[in-house]
């Protein structure tokens, strides 16, 4: 078996990877663990809803491109372009639950 956070081979009936501290399965009946790496999801919120014309909800979960894409979209045309870019961040606040990462967003 390996551990999902870096990859490092642990054994099979392991709860914790010895190399990253990582949790790999959480015990039955276990609340889920906590990860200190994990994104806040209510600051992925408002920066789509006050900064996302420009991106920064992106570039904050790690998805420069699409960062990048918004900041020069609303650039480029003076910011009227950030009409689109803002409803395209709410549309990303609503449906997005992961960073580049694949790490679920903390409550």
């Amino acid at each position: 078996m390996f551990c999902p956070n870096c990859g490092n081979e642990v054994a099979e009936h392991a709860v914790v990877c010895l190399k990253c501290g990582g949790a790999l399965k959480p015990l039955a009946g276990a609340p889920a663990a906590f990860d200190p790496m994990a994104k806040s999801r209510i600051g992925f919120i408002l920066l789509g809803i006050f900064l996302g014309g420009l991106g920064i909800h992106n570039f904050y979960a790690g998805y420069s491109g699409k960062g990048i894409a918004q900041l020069l979209i609303t650039l480029f045309t003076c910011g009227f372009g950030g009409i689109v870019t803002w409803i395209w961040a709410v549309v990303e606040v609503c449906t997005v639950q992961v960073d580049s990462t694949g790490r679920p967003f903390s409550s």
